[in-house]
């Protein structure tokens, strides 16, 4: 997932000469995140840097970091710890003026530029389909496992705006939702 951000992010910014991946290396996929992200980087030639943060000092510290650093654009991995401090990440973005990518759609919602990721409410169907199964008497060892098949790229027009960022059309057209 984090390829496919990174990816997004370098369309929507395509002259940062710097990309900016904040990580938590406490989240379990940390090691798949980055070696994902890491790759992306390779394929498109985007020149990253990665911090890593999991607490709510370290996120203030990264984003000091990253703007010495100068960095045009930001990717922040996806995390629990980090939906738990949307409001911080979005929040310092924008202070900061860093153009952002997150994992969920809660972050555009609170003003965050864009975000690519699993749709939740599907994810949830898929719990409670599961939940329903183990409760009718299947063995849980015996499910299948079961990947996200639904997800949604939306774009906060507005953010857009504040950030001097014009988004072409073709990132829009693909948008699951734009907002306004």
């Amino acid at each position: 997932m984090e390829g496919k951000r990174l990816g997004l992010l370098h369309e929507l910014v395509p002259t940062a000469a710097l990309t900016g991946v904040l990580l938590n290396p406490n989240n379990a996929p940390f090691e798949f995140q980055l070696k994902d992200v890491e790759e992306a980087a390779r394929a498109i030639g985007q020149q990253i840097h990665v911090l890593h943060a999991s607490n709510e000092q370290g996120i203030h510290a990264a984003f000091r970091a990253f703007v010495q650093m100068h960095v045009q654009a930001l990717l922040v991995g996806g995390d629990p710890f980090f939906n738990g401090r949307r409001e911080q990440l979005v929040t310092l973005a924008g202070h900061y003026a860093i153009p952002a990518i997150y994992e969920l759609r809660e972050y555009v919602t609170a003003g965050g530029l864009m975000s690519y990721g699993t749709n939740l409410p599907d994810t949830y169907r898929q719990i409670g389909g599961y939940t329903a199964r183990i409760l009718k008497g299947e063995k849980p060892a015996e499910l299948p496992v079961v990947q996200p098949t639904k997800f949604e790229f939306v774009i906060n027009l507005r953010a857009a705006t504040v950030l001097g960022l014009e988004v072409p059309p073709t990132l829009s057209a693909r948008a699951d939702e734009v907002i306004e």
